[in-house]
């Protein structure tokens, strides 16, 4: 009983590892597919960076 126990326990452990290493590979895939490099629109300039980030010298803090 105690043999079989360890079988089990051995070809869970098996059977674990196979599919975390699918998942890895399966992940890695798609991050190649999907994100091999950062996109930047193609009318991208100063005035869009501004509009987004914010211009520093005209923002006030009030408290």
């Amino acid at each position: 009983m105690n043999i079989s126990s360890k079988d089990q326990n051995r070809r869970l452990i098996h059977e674990i590892t196979i599919i975390l290493i699918i998942k890895v590979i399966l992940l890695l895939v798609i991050k190649h597919i999907w994100f091999d490099a950062p996109t930047i629109p193609k009318d991208f300039d100063n005035q869009v960076a501004e509009r987004i980030a914010g211009n520093i010298s005209n923002t006030q803090e009030t408290r």
